[in-house]
């Protein structure tokens, strides 16, 4: 083999291996998930987490899937909460943005709170974690402790509380512009 084409098998050696390899089988709550889905898994709702490895008493309990290992995740919640209205699921931030008289003459503006849904369904507990506009806060803030409840997260049949994120810009369908910026040379 020459020089050059050692180097290069050389350099390649590492990435052709990790294709080799794979990625772990994931469980969470017991039901298998795929990557992408365990990306949407906000890292706080994780109660437990074991690796194990790829060994012979892993693949004899998981299949030939789990050559790669296993990844097992406790969830604090069995379902998530659901928002639902009128029989429908819908998304919160659609709703409450629906709620609020903002016109399209009105600045663009944008509120990001966190909140939790109790175990029973009622959202409580507001933290505003950006507002560049108090009139729409507030606005948002008096849809948000008037609207419906929610089906509680719930874990062994019970209800659990969840802390979620609303983010709503508003009028719909514009952005924010962009922030200014001075810089100094």
């Amino acid at each position: 083999m020459r020089p050059l084409h050692l180097l290069i098998a050389l350099l390649l050696l590492p990435f052709v291996a990790s294709a080799q390899r794979g990625n772990p089988l994931i469980f969470v709550n017991g039901e298998p998930m795929t990557n992408a889905e365990l990306a949407a898994v906000e890292p706080e709702d994780i109660l437990s987490v074991e690796t194990l490895p790829a060994d012979e008493q892993t693949i004899e309990k998981y299949g030939q899937e789990a050559s790669n290992g296993v990844i097992l995740l406790e969830l604090r919640y069995d379902e998530e909460a659901r928002f639902v209205v009128d029989g429908v699921e819908q998304s919160f931030s659609d709703y409450i943005a629906s709620q609020v008289k903002w016109g399209e003459a009105e600045p663009v503006a944008q509120v990001i709170i966190s909140y939790t849904v109790d175990a029973e369904g009622k959202v409580c507990d507001f933290d505003t974690l950006n507002s560049t506009d108090r009139r729409l806060l507030r606005r948002i803030l008096k849809a948000m402790e008037s609207s419906p409840q929610w089906i509680p997260a719930t874990k062994d049949g019970k209800g659990v509380a969840r802390r979620k994120v609303l983010k709503v810009t508003l009028p719909r369908g514009k952005e924010l512009p962009p922030e200014r910026v001075i810089l100094m040379r």
